[in-house]
């Protein structure tokens, strides 16, 4: 058969895909169109937990019925499938799994369903986290500006780096530990509105904190140290910033390196306190559905309540540290997140129509290192390097590096 005689043929299929991508588009356009429909649940506070102690402690309670409304939404999840809400559907809640992996699935999954309307929603990242004694203790609350991804690194063992390392954790791209990253995923640091921050940071003051004599002797071993007085003084509500790892570690050096690492990303303006496995992940989704308009991303509070030490008291190892002391602060650390989090969770609502619901405006940069919501960031090389600009850096190191093992090969191949 002729092209000629093949034509019609073409012709039909070509409308029949152009037909089925148009209703395709035109279905999910639809799907946001969420204003007018009655079924689409608005909330104004969003929970999210990572695992089921910390959503737990979120039931029962008497300020709210988080189990009025109970959600399943296609793409959490196996082991936390819904998403639980009031019966009025100001505040809901859900546990994404832990780990990166998991909670960049359930918060994409949430964002992109069409039951909910989240363009004027809070959220609350309300989660246990490790602590380094530098900054705070056993059972305190923390609100943190920052996100930074400690974990993106390059790493070497470090019974095999120069003697002049002082870790073997160092940017990828870099050649040395301190030297800035070259190689730019845009996940590396993400900054939250610090307003926001401040007015959470107010409601939780007002929670009376839980604590326990377990918690209170153990902290007390770390007052052998100067540089660890925050370590052994009581628990309190603390601003200072979030790390992401999906690795769970134990050691001062580890904690001492990943310290550099936060103020290196965030020009010496972040504060390593709290250790966590998702946060980078849950703010990278949220920012997803910010640049599509689904989500306001001045509307997230970050907050890590610490139940346990990144790192040893003095005398101690990290092995004993990781294996046998992890549980001092737990039980404390949950209750806290509801102790405090309920605190924040109401001050929004009592002050939704003064405060609240027209947003909260941030007077700091708000995004991820790409600046991708429009405006310049203030950490790291943000300012100056735009994803275009990490894309071609990255790209020409991977040329560069792609020649050199060419050369090599054929060197190789010669001797």
């Amino acid at each position: 058969m002729g092209f000629s005689n093949q034509l019609p043929y073409l012709l039909a299929m070509v409308l029949t895909l152009a037909h089925c991508l148009f209703a395709t588009s035109l279905q999910a356009h639809s799907a946001r169109n969420l204003q007018n429909r009655e079924d689409v649940i608005k909330p104004k506070v969003f929970i999210i937990s990572m695992f089921e102690p910390e959503g737990n402690i979120w039931y029962g309670i008497p300020e709210f019925n988080l189990l009025a409304r109970n959600i399943t939404v296609p793409g959490f999840s196996i082991l936390y499938p819904d998403t639980h809400c009031t019966a009025d559907g100001d505040v809901c809640q859900l546990i994404t799994g832990e780990a990166e992996i998991n909670a960049a699935v359930t918060i994409a999954s949430l964002v992109q369903s069409d039951r909910f309307d989240l363009t004027a929603t809070y959220f609350l990242i309300a989660g246990i986290a490790g602590v380094n004694p530098e900054v705070a203790t056993l059972s305190s609350v923390t609100f943190a500006r920052y996100a930074v991804q400690v974990a993106l690194e390059y790493e070497f063992d470090a019974r095999e780096i120069p003697s002049n390392w002082s870790t073997g954790y160092l940017g990828q791209g870099a050649y040395a530990p301190g030297q800035y990253p070259t190689f730019i995923y845009g996940t590396e640091v993400f900054e939250v509105n610090a307003v926001l921050r401040s007015l959470a940071v107010g409601f939780a003051k007002t929670a009376t904190l839980n604590d326990s004599s377990d918690a209170a002797a153990y902290r007390k071993k770390y007052s052998s140290s100067s540089a660890y007085t925050a370590g052994a003084s009581p628990p309190s509500i603390v601003e200072c910033d979030v790390a992401t790892s999906d690795t769970y570690f134990s050691g001062a050096l580890l904690g001492e390196a990943f310290t550099n690492y936060t103020k290196l990303l965030t020009n010496g303006s972040g504060v390593y306190c709290t250790t966590a496995q998702e946060d980078n992940a849950t703010l990278e989704a949220l920012l997803r559905g910010a640049n599509m308009s689904y989500i306001d991303f001045s509307r997230i509070i970050v907050m890590r309540t610490a139940s346990d030490f990144d790192r040893p008291y003095l005398g101690s190892s990290p092995q004993q540290n990781l294996f046998y002391a992890a549980d001092y602060g737990f039980e404390p650390a949950v209750q806290n997140i509801y102790l405090a989090g309920v605190k924040v969770v109401q001050g929004i609502l009592d002050n939704w129509e003064h405060t609240f619901k027209n947003g909260v405006n941030a007077t700091n940069y708000i995004g991820d290192i790409f600046g991708t919501l429009g405006s310049t960031p203030d950490f790291g090389q943000g300012a100056a390097l735009s994803e275009q600009e990490a894309l071609a850096k990255r790209d020409v190191s991977r040329e560069r590096r792609r020649r050199r093992h060419a050369r090599r090969a054929i060197v190789g191949a010669s001797a």
